[in-house]
């Protein structure tokens, strides 16, 4: 009866850590159609995920927290736009991701953009909210200055 009880209580436990995990898509085009489907702004995180430090340092100490899986499924579209140095990206992927650098201005990582996006005659359009990075403080500090970016929608 025990063993039973504690393989019950790992295989529910094994669903609710996978119920916590993100959705990040890297096709903006995707990702627009899910934000009008749930009238959520996207959330763009600009990232060189297998070499910059703070952006490790922001998805460790923020992306894969609890408080965080709750605030991003409740409130945004999540979008990657990775610059790997190891990993080679689909040419599409890279080619939309150098686009929208250059039309963001990204110059650092990483950097988050907040927009709300439409589409219109085949075209993407956005509507910038505002911008930010790596905080210290943990999730509550970061949720709570992209909370402030999004009143602005």
């Amino acid at each position: 009866m025990k063993k039973t009880l504690i393989a019950l209580l790992f295989i529910l436990g094994s669903y609710a850590v996978e119920a916590q995990e993100l959705v990040w898509s890297n096709n903006l085009r995707n990702s627009v159609e899910v934000s009008k489907k749930t009238k959520k702004p996207l959330m763009l995180f600009f990232t060189g995920s297998d070499w910059c430090g703070w952006c490790i340092k922001l998805q460790n100490e923020v992306f894969r927290t609890p408080e965080f899986v709750k605030w991003a499924n409740e409130n945004v579209v999540l979008v990657e736009l990775d610059f790997p140095r190891r990993t080679t990206l689909a040419p599409e992927i890279t080619e939309q991701n150098n686009q929208l650098q250059q039309f963001f201005a990204v110059q650092g990582y990483p950097t988050v953009w907040f927009v709300n996006a439409t589409l219109s005659d085949g075209k993407i359009n956005m509507d910038k909210l505002g911008t930010t990075g790596y905080l210290a403080g943990g999730p509550k500090v970061w949720v709570d200055n992209a909370n402030s970016i999004l009143k602005k929608k």
